[in-house]
Parts: structure tokens; C-alpha cells; sequence
């Protein structure tokens, strides 16, 4: 005659539910560990690698061009980095004299990606020239410099005069999100800036500095 089993007691499902927790806890922590370990967001690198000004007009104390910008963006996380708020801004005196949004996309993970913004900047005043502009002017070697011109200058090298001079300053700012293990998102931003000196006679970018 078989026996009728018992009911687990309550103290069997108080220490089900003790381990089913540890377990949770421990299974939590780990993935914890991989995600700021392994998976942790980072802001994507951005490297100016080249500017331009194709075309170049001056004249009745005004100028304008058009403005090219070669970069390469790095993607060093373990997740597609989607991105869809980006822009170049160009910068005068302080005040914008440019701006374009850049079209939204992706870089896959661990992948760089060569991209390049052309745009034209219409006419807006030149500022009053002063003395350093038209002085002579150290060369030195700035980190990156225009491709086409010994040593990233244009215009007369070692120490010469080179003319009078403007400065323009390039903001680029590419936002956006990875998710990470498919149900983690993240916002993360990248920013880059340079300052870019040119002749104001020809337009030769002499040398930009980022």
C-alpha cells in the first residue's frame, strides 16, 4: 500500500527560495562584471585628418569658400555604433560663419570609418587685420597638417613672411547610441575641434591645429 507523500514544509520552500535567490544575486553580478568590463561604452575617437578649401574668393573686405574636411572616426566598442545627431559647425571671430548636418549611419564594432564633409560657406566680412597676422610667423609642425605641402604649410617657409592671415575653428560633434548585449542602450558622443590658419591672399590652408 503506497503511502501518501508529504507537503514540502514551509522551511523546504524557504530554502528553495534562499538558494533561487543567491543564484539571481550571483547571476547579476556576473553579468555586471562582463558589462563594465568586456561591453563598458566608450566614446567613439574622431581624427582630422586632412582640410581643404577648394575654392577661395576675396574681396571688398569679405570672403568666401568652400570647405572640406577629411576624418576618420573610430568605433572602439564590442557593439554597432548608430549615430544620427552629427554636424560641422565653422567658427569666425566667435560667431558661425558655417554649418552642415552630417547624414545618420553606422560603424560597426571595433571598425574606423573614413568620412568627408564638403560645403560651401558663404561671404561674410573679414575682422580688421592686425599686427601678427601680416608678421613674420614661426613655423612650427602642428600634428596633423594639409596633405600637398612640405611639412603641412603652405606659403614661404623658415621664419619668412607669409602674408596676412585668418583663423577659422571647425567643431565636429557626431551623438548617438550603442546597444550592448541587445537590450542595453547607451548614448555616447564624440567631439572634435581644430583651429585652421589661412592666407587670406590665395586661400592656401597653412596649417590647422586639433
Amino acid at each position: 500500500m503506497v503511502k501518501p507523500q508529504k507537503p514540502p514544509s514551509a522551511r523546504t520552500n524557504l530554502a528553495s527560495c534562499i538558494v533561487a535567490t543567491v543564484f539571481l544575486i550571483f547571476l547579476v553580478i556576473i553579468v555586471l562584471i562582463v558589462y563594465f568590463t568586456v561591453f563598458k561604452p566608450q566614446d567613439p575617437k574622431i581624427s582630422v585628418n586632412t582640410v581643404q578649401l577648394p575654392s577661395f574668393s576675396v574681396g571688398n573686405n569679405t570672403v568666401s569658400f568652400t570647405f572640406s574636411q577629411y576624418v576618420t572616426v573610430r568605433n572602439p566598442n564590442r557593439a554597432v555604433f548608430s549615430h544620427y545627431d552629427s554636424s560641422i559647425q565653422l567658427l569666425y571671430s566667435g560667431s558661425q560663419v558655417g554649418f552642415m548636418f552630417i547624414p545618420a549611419g553606422k560603424i560597426e564594432a571595433g571598425r574606423t570609418q573614413y568620412m568627408a564633409a564638403t560645403f560651401a560657406v558663404q561671404s561674410f566680412p573679414l575682422a580688421p587685420p592686425n599686427e601678427a597676422s601680416a608678421a613674420t610667423m614661426p613655423i612650427t609642425t602642428t600634428t596633423m597638417g594639409p596633405i600637398g605641402v612640405p611639412g603641412g604649410f603652405g606659403g614661404t617657409i623658415n621664419g619668412n613672411r607669409i602674408g596676412p592671415t585668418m583663423e577659422i575653428e571647425s567643431r565636429m560633434e557626431m551623438g548617438g547610441r550603442i546597444r550592448v548585449l541587445h537590450f542595453f542602450t547607451h548614448h555616447v558622443k564624440a567631439k572634435s575641434g581644430c583651429r585652421v590658419t589661412i592666407a587670406v591672399t590665395d586661400g592656401s590652408v597653412l596649417g590647422f591645429h586639433c
